[in-house]
């Protein structure tokens, strides 16, 4: 009976470390997406800003689980529901549930589905930068695809003149953002297989 008691307290801190950790991770991911969100850049054409939110996304995505990425973006979405200043600024029908229901809310709701995607296919995939790119890759397809048909309905817009406002300025510095969430990502697997 005494040799039970400290195995058992080992495993109840062990549980209890690896909640804190995951709620940590959580957190801290959570404030990158809306440190990245800030870093934004207007554009006069359009109501969706060009912003680094989506290349945090993919980064959380490819290091991540699929369960904690679904819980970071997941709660980054909460934060800025309750009101936080976590989403990009720029136009927007106000804070909190209204920004999520303005002109950019497609972008942001797909980032939890689009995180745990990216998580999953690059699990799914064999190692390496080449994964790496083309989970990035389908995980931005998936944004933008989200964000160009939200906008649509949103806006009432044609086919073409959705694509040009949500989709088109945007694949030139997305396609940046892909490979360099890849080389971040292959930078990290290195440095932890040298420890």
């Amino acid at each position: 009976m005494e040799n039970r008691l400290p195995i058992a307290s080992e495993a109840a801190n062990a549980v209890v470390a690896s909640g804190l950790r995951s709620a940590g991770v959580v957190l801290a991911g959570s404030a990158l997406v809306a440190v990245c969100s800030h870093i934004s850049i207007p554009l006069w054409f359009t109501p969706v800003p060009l912003t680094l939110q989506p290349f945090a996304v993919l980064v959380l995505g490819l290091m991540l689980s699929p369960r904690l990425a679904a819980a970071t973006l997941g709660a980054y979405l909460l934060e800025g529901a309750a009101g936080m200043p976590v989403f990009a600024p720029g136009f927007a029908l106000g804070a909190g549930m209204a920004h999520l229901l303005g002109p950019t809310g497609g972008y942001l709701m797909s980032y939890p589905v689009v995180a745990t995607l990216v998580s999953w296919l690059r699990r799914s995939l064999k190692r390496g930068f080449g994964a790496s790119v083309i989970s990035a890759a389908v995980g931005n397809a998936l944004i933008l695809l989200c964000g160009f048909a939200w906008l649509a309905v949103w806006t009432h817009s044609s086919f073409a003149s959705a694509f040009g406002l949500a989709v088109l300025p945007f694949l030139p510095g997305d396609s940046l953002k892909v490979v360099a969430a890849a080389g971040i990502l292959q930078g990290w697997d290195r440095i932890r297989r040298k420890r």
